[in-house]
């Protein structure tokens, strides 16, 4: 599923995998990096849907 320009500006934007990880640690969080098909860059989503299993402890 693509993302929608919209959401993309929304949300943060996070250079790496491993930074968006570490961010989504850092909330406490269950969410998973991704990377946007709009900028390039990751961003983190609560969807699991159809996604690989949320990593623990990385």
């Amino acid at each position: 599923m693509r993302t929608r320009l919209s959401v993309c500006r929304r949300k943060a934007r996070y250079a790496s995998d491993a930074a968006a990880a570490q961010a989504a640690r850092d909330f406490g969080l269950a969410l998973l990096p991704y990377r946007c098909d709009r900028c390039g860059r990751f961003h983190l989503t609560s969807r699991t849907k159809g996604k690989r299993g949320i990593r623990s402890g990385d």
